[in-house]
């Protein structure tokens, strides 16, 4: 299903990726919600789900938020109007959800963040505010209202008192109101304020954005793991001074290249965005690995079950260089030969497999390797096993 509606993907990624909002109509015909909304409150009493209430005049003033799990009478005692609820990573729990994902693989799969679930009854919202990353809105069930604004920045006013991030002042630029199936596509940094008109359900299919510290901690941490100490920084050749504390522009030059040298390297760099873009959104919910198994166990499983899936937790990238290529999944690194090349981007580019595919492209000892980790840490499954097994 062609998921952007008029637009192909290169007027869409020309035109409005990351620039300007634009409204799909009927983007997802005759959509269909996965859950109910007592089905969504459900997993919201689950410990292990991270979910928010947001009250627009709650018990501690205007926008108070709080975090699940909840109780049944927790629910008993919201008002009437004006409440949302928010359920994050609803693909870590559902395939079905997952299987969402999927239609917005037209850009890098490992900028996908997660599916959001947000249930509202009339009125409900979370107020004017913008995020630090770019977000599709599919509109499962109701109406929802949305007003888009300004753009912003750190410097943007916030309202003192609420513990969500509330815009002080929004000016209103447009102003939409979507059906069933209308998909609202948003870039970075653009206030946005999402009214329900009675009872809605919106879908949220928000990308990874690391920051540029993030992106710098995660390139440091790599570089002083294999830093030598005798990549100092020098000065061989200079003149003579006439002013010795000085800082002069020379010196600069010489920090510059020594660190520029330190991330001139494209495998660097490649092993840096794969293992961030890669880490699990829930480090701490992994499953146990299994014990040491062997390659003739995994290949029995492929031969006893013809479908296999990603596990819906796992991440998974993959980088080629000019005599190797490297596979990526919860923050983890393989380096393998070119000859594995097929299995590394068949893993990371689809997220169900055949069986019979898996093991025809795992013919060497390394791609056996591979597969026989992944499995081991639960991150293929076959759909006709419980993944705890």
């Amino acid at each position: 299903m062609h998921i952007l509606g008029h637009l192909s993907v290169e007027e869409f990624l020309r035109d409005y990726w990351q620039q300007k909002p634009v409204l799909i109509r009927n983007a997802w015909p005759d959509f269909e919600p996965l859950l109910s909304s007592s089905e969504l409150a459900g997993l919201s009493l689950e410990e292990e789900i991270e979910s928010r209430l947001v009250e627009e005049d709650g018990k501690d003033g205007p926008w108070s938020i709080r975090t699940g799990p909840f109780t049944e009478d927790d629910y008993r005692a919201l008002p009437e109007s004006k409440w949302t609820l928010l359920v994050q990573a609803v693909d870590h729990w559902i395939p079905e959800a997952a299987d969402i994902l999927e239609h917005f693989r037209f850009l890098p799969s490992w900028r996908i963040d997660d599916l959001m679930i947000s249930y509202a009854v009339d009125g409900g919202s979370v107020g004017p505010h913008y995020d630090q990353y770019d977000v599709f809105l599919l509109q499962a069930e109701g109406q929802r209202e949305w007003r888009i604004g300004q753009m912003c920045n750190d410097d943007s006013p916030i309202l003192k008192g609420p513990k969500i991030r509330v815009l002080e002042q929004f000016d209103e630029i447009e102003r939409w109101t979507l059906n069933p199936g209308d998909m609202l596509y948003l870039p970075p940094q653009l206030a946005h304020y999402g009214i329900a008109q009675g009872e809605c359900m919106t879908y949220s299919i928000g990308f990874r954005a690391p920051s540029q510290a993030e992106l710098a901690q995660a390139a440091m941490d790599d570089i002083l793991a294999s830093a030598s100490e005798d990549q100092r920084y020098t000065d061989a050749g200079i003149r003579p001074t006439q002013t010795p504390g000085l800082i002069d522009q020379d010196a600069i030059a010489r920090l510059r290249a020594l660190l520029t040298a330190a991330l001139n390297d494209d495998e660097r760099l490649q092993q840096v965005l794969g293992k961030l873009m890669t880490e699990a959104k829930y480090p701490e919910q992994l499953p146990e690995p299994r014990d040491d198994a062997s390659w003739q166990e995994v290949n029995d499983e492929l031969d006893a079950y013809p479908q296999w899936r990603r596990s819906e937790f796992a991440r998974f990238a993959y980088s080629q260089q000019e005599n190797q290529c490297s596979f990526f999944a919860l923050g983890h690194s393989w380096n393998l030969p070119l000859s594995d090349l097929a299995l590394v981007a068949y893993l990371a580019d689809n997220s169900q497999y055949e069986g019979d595919t898996l093991k025809e492209l795992a013919s060497g000892a390394t791609a056996q390797s591979l597969l026989v980790n992944l499995w081991q840490r639960h991150m293929l499954y076959s759909p006709e096993t419980e993944l705890g097994d």
